[in-house]
């Protein structure tokens, strides 16, 4: 045994798991990503559904981000499909809740999980929001995962990013898209309501984005 851990192949290869587990790890949701003692600001309401956050320092927040609003039905538009048909989930910009499937019904679109605490997110974020403003670009809609809604408004203001994002709060999106275990992860909304995933990776450049969004749109 002694001879073998003297190996320097073997070392080289523990290492490379070790480090490998580790990087996974830090793409992980964790629970306690939280501050400690701090209340998230997303309630429920005595009916047992979801809820905005309300206030002064949320208002406040929402102002200084000032994410595009989220994406809402357009009437007579088909019905939604897909595994988020049902969902609704609140606007991480606003004080309304969605149904992205219904919102998005017949129309691709990008979508993004990710959170504050989640550092290849923060990398990733910029070439998202320089993406969205192009004019040839698909909605791109961002999935706040086990955040805090102040964290998150505070990074997305940070970076100058204001294309909307939803806030996950039970975790049904999370389900319905069967993330894997690391984040920042993407999902190509086709207009059937298909749903084709992209990562976990991270995208560095608006081409990389469009790249993505192409090849995913144009699969069989």
């Amino acid at each position: 045994m002694r001879t073998l851990l003297r190996s320097p192949e073997l070392r080289t290869t523990l290492v490379v798991v070790v480090l490998a587990v580790a990087g996974v790890f830090a793409l992980w949701p964790r629970s306690d990503a939280q501050p400690a003692g701090a209340a998230t600001p997303w309630s429920v309401d005595g009916a047992g559904t979801m809820a905005a956050p309300a206030g002064p320092e949320i208002d406040t927040l929402r102002a200084a981000a000032d994410l595009r609003p989220c994406p809402t039905p357009q009437p007579g538009g088909p019905p939604p499909a897909g595994p988020l048909a049902g969902i609704v989930v609140p606007c991480l910009g606003g004080p309304n809740e969605v149904d992205l499937a219904a919102a998005l019904a017949g129309q691709p679109a990008l979508l993004n999980v990710w959170a504050s605490w989640c550092g290849p997110c923060r990398a990733e974020i910029p070439a998202l929001d320089a993406y969205a403003n192009r004019a040839d670009a698909v909605p791109v809609i961002g999935i706040d995962v086990r955040d805090d809604a102040r964290a998150a408004l505070s990074l997305l203001d940070e970076l100058g990013a204001r294309y909307p994002s939803v806030v996950d709060t039970d975790g049904e999106l999370w389900a319905a898209l069967q993330v894997p275990l690391a984040i920042p992860t993407s999902y190509v909304l086709r207009a059937d309501g298909s749903l084709r995933r992209v990562g976990p990776v991270v995208l560095r450049t608006p081409d990389e984005v469009a790249q993505v969004v192409r090849s995913n749109l144009a699969a069989p």
